[in-house]
């Protein structure tokens, strides 16, 4: 059973008092006293070190502790152990907050603590404190710096044991270089990071011109500078910002767009806005793309690695335009965020919103005070000192006098009034003369102390001269800030934009079905150009500028490729990446490959493009037996389709589609036979016919081109010799002689016959191992697309030709 306990009664002189009090005051009162301690002693920095009291606590203890940059890592959890038993009376986890905010990258444009383990990153937290090593970082010893040298003030910490310095000496403007964030009771900050460099050289600029306009200032500032790079795009919320200390910017991710695949282009994101991760960057875009109110995106991916750093590609689906998904993605992402800049500090222990000149010159103002009571700290310890020395230098002089007073005395306070009394000494001499070790009595000894009065009266001149000039004391301020700037600046990082241009957004999300040309090089690469004429007359000649095939389709067309084996492939131009237009010969080197839009067998080879216009005359086909065939465009709706029966060993060697069905089709031989004749002299078949006769071979002859002319307009012919002993696959590629002739000079035949000589062979030369019939002027490559120039045309139909500049492996000419 419990026991009830009774009340003692008061003691006789006990005398009740009872005080009424207003609530509504007394919680006024406790609120304020809250407040003013969130704002004072915990969420605002102060203007000068541009630290919070937490931080400040921070590497001041690490100080103490010696955690240099020189010295190895410890434990996190020692830190914070010492932090919080010393300074910050507080929870363990608050004091590694701040820690770890010290030590990002990321966060930090000039990070103060040098963190060795996971300090987390933009997606995840850090590992726990247990795990993580940290010391002072190189930049953070100059925040420290001097501090044993009376430049700041020092107070009693929550318990009075212990000293904490209020503020630090910060040899550099760690508010404006690293910024600072913060929730206090009714007031907020939020300061974007700077570059060191551009800082420092405003707060220079200011020292020598006090009076100068923002204007001036912004010449070193003009705009934040993010650890993490990006873009900034609009300056004039941060000029507002630097005028009054509220304003804002928008902040924008880094990308480029490029083809991902060969046959997809890509978003590449390389830089994210301030204090955005890549992960909530992915899943915002997979959440839009699922709730459908983002278009045109393919996939996503994140490739970034050590190496590399953040990379994020989004692929983009065929048919859309990069630049508007861009746009898309700017609107309804991370990928832009808006930065609000809300400059308040503490100033003489009072929050202030300030400007860039302000927050300049409250630390400028601040540095110099440092400074200058370094110089008069200085100077006290080295009068102190030159006093000490030359009291020595007495003593040393009458050395032996000195002695027989002190052995005379009847203790130490009877030998320090002598030593006084005798040497008119003081009695900080005396003292130090007392304690004087024998070895300081050599001749050496004193050449040093000498030479020891020399150095500290010079240097007493020197510190003098500082406190005494002003001018100097601001050139001494000047010229510490640059070399704080030589030794930690870096680089500009992020990109300041006047505005983001042109909004994407008014261009339409999907590319539009305009008219656009397909062009094949030489080389085997696949492009479109939306220019009016894809190859014009003259220009610069560029590598891959041999097209041997183009179609004119649209944007959403089709267009076919026909193959050596005689198939048909269809494929979707808006697969194809996008060439922009010249002024001269088109450049395909950006095109792709045509392994990347059809399944190649061996030895096959894609031959010619051509329109699936149903009113087209058709194909003409020409095989390396010397089978002709006229296809009927009846085509099937299928992606692959045969368009002729070959025979066993047989395959086309050309294809081309008609346009009237009165062109002239041409066969050229390895024996250098030539023969033409119209396209009416073949009739049409269906894609299941072997064709016909198209030129009567000789023994050992095979068909080496097919081809068609319209006979009106002028047309060249270009025939490579070469030899029949080269090595496999070498024949082509080996300098030969080649011939260009008037096609004129070639009289016509009938079908299947023989057809005329077109190249005489000289010595070492038995076969042609490349022809090439078609319009004016003619141009031909080498076996990597690199133009290979050709002789004047020939005169002579049966002439040999002349020695080649290069190998030449394609020739080509401006499609009509």
């Amino acid at each position: 059973m419990a026991r009830g306990t009774k009340t003692p009664p008061p003691a006789d002189d006990f005398v009740e008092n009872i005080t009424d009090i207003d609530v509504q005051d007394e919680m006024q009162t406790a609120y304020l006293e809250y407040a003013y301690s969130v704002i004072y002693s915990r969420a605002i920095p102060d203007a000068r070190d541009g630290l919070k009291p937490v931080q400040r606590r921070i590497l001041f203890s690490m100080d103490e502790l010696g955690l240099r940059p020189d010295r190895s890592h410890v434990k996190s959890s020692r830190v914070i152990g010492e932090v919080m038993g010393k300074y910050h009376p507080h929870g363990d986890q608050p004091i590694y907050d701040s820690l770890v905010r010290l030590a990002q990258d990321f966060t930090m444009r000039l990070p103060l603590v040098d963190g060795h383990g996971n300090f987390g990153s933009l997606d995840q937290g850090p590992a726990a404190a247990r795990y993580t090593e940290a010391r002072l970082a190189p930049a953070s010893m100059t925040m420290v710096a001097a501090l044993d040298e009376d430049t700041v003030d020092f107070e009693p910490n929550y318990d009075e044991q212990f000293q904490q310095p209020t503020v630090l000496p910060a040899a550099f403007p760690a508010l404006l270089v690293n910024g600072a964030s913060g929730i206090a009771v009714g007031m907020a900050t939020n300061m974007a990071p700077h570059n060191l460099v551009e800082v420092v050289d405003a707060a220079r600029h200011l020292i020598s011109h006090p009076d100068c306009s923002l204007d001036d200032l912004m010449k070193f500032v003009p705009g934040p500078d993010l650890p993490c790079g990006g873009q900034i795009v609009g300056l004039d919320g941060i000029r507002d910002a630097y005028l009054s200390g509220r304003g804002s910017f928008r902040t924008r991710a880094t990308v480029r767009i490029e083809n991902v695949t060969p046959r997809r282009k890509g978003i590449v994101v390389t830089e994210l806005p301030y204090l955005v991760g890549p992960e909530k960057v992915i899943d915002k875009v997979k959440d839009l793309v699922q709730g459908k109110r983002l278009q045109g995106i393919a996939d996503l991916k994140d490739l970034s690695d050590r190496t590399k750093g953040l990379q994020l590609v989004i692929e983009i689906k065929n048919g859309f335009n990069p630049e508007a998904v861009l746009e898309q993605l700017y609107r309804l992402t991370p990928m832009e965020e808006s930065f609000g800049i809300n400059n308040v500090a503490l100033v003489d222990g009072q929050p202030r919103t300030l400007g860039l000149k302000e927050l300049l010159k409250v630390y400028v103002d601040f540095r110099i005070d440092v400074v200058r009571r370094r110089t008069q700290y200085r100077l006290d310890k080295r009068l102190d000192r030159l006093h000490l020395v030359e009291g020595l230098l007495i003593a040393i002089l009458d050395i032996d006098e000195v002695i027989q007073v002190i052995r005379t005395s009847d203790d130490s306070g009877a030998a320090r009034s002598r030593l006084i009394e005798v040497f008119d000494l003081s009695e900080a001499q005396a003292n130090y003369i007392l304690d004087l070790q024998l070895r300081r009595l050599t001749r050496v000894s004193r050449i040093e102390l000498e030479k020891e009065q020399q150095e500290l009266l010079e240097a007493i001149e020197a510190l003098r001269a500082i406190l005494a000039d002003e001018k100097l004391l601001h050139r001494t301020v000047s010229s510490e800030l640059a070399e704080i700037s030589k030794t930690h600046g870096t680089p500009r990082r992020t990109t300041l934009l006047e505005s983001s241009g042109t909004p994407a957004a008014a261009a339409s999300l999907e590319v539009a079905d305009d008219p656009c040309h397909v062009l094949l090089s030489s080389t085997g690469l696949l492009a479109r150009t939306t220019t009016a004429d894809p190859l014009p007359e003259g220009g610069t000649r560029r590598k891959h500028d041999v097209v041997v095939a183009g179609v004119s389709t649209t944007a959403r067309g089709e267009f076919g490729m026909v193959t050596s084996t005689g198939r048909l492939v269809r494929v979707s131009a808006i697969d194809l990446p996008t060439m922009p237009p010249t002024s001269g010969a088109p450049v395909l080197s950006g095109g792709a490959p045509v392994g990347a839009y059809v399944d190649l067998t061996p030895g096959e080879q894609v031959l010619t493009l051509t329109s699936l216009r149903a009113d087209s005359p058709g194909l003409a086909l020409g095989s390396r037996q010397g089978v002709v065939k006229r296809v009927n465009t009846d085509y099937p709706s299928k992606d692959t389709f045969e368009l002729i029966t070959l025979k066993e060993g047989d395959s086309l060697i050309g294809a081309v589609e008609l346009r009237t069905g009165t062109e002239e089709l041409i066969f050229v031989t390895t024996e250098a036979q030539l023969l033409h004749f119209n396209a009416d002299l073949v009739r049409p078949q269906g894609r299941s016919g072997g064709g016909m006769a198209g030129i009567k071979l000789g023994s050992g002859d095979t068909a080496v081109w097919f081809g068609a002319v319209d006979p009106q307009l002028p047309n060249a012919v270009v025939t490579v010799a070469g030899s029949a002993d080269a090595l496999p696959g070498m024949d082509s590629a080996t300098p030969g002689s080649v011939k260009v002739t008037a096609f004129e000079v070639y009289p016509g035949k009938g079908r299947a016959t023989g057809g005329v000589r077109a190249q005489r062979f000289v010595r070492g030369e038995n076969v042609l191992v490349l022809a090439w019939v078609g319009p004016t002027p003619p141009r031909a490559a080498g076996p990597t697309g690199t133009p290979v120039d050709l002789p004047e045309p020939d005169d002579r139909r049966d002439g040999s030709g002349a020695p080649a500049g290069g190998p030449i492996a394609a020739v080509g000419g401006t499609p009509r």
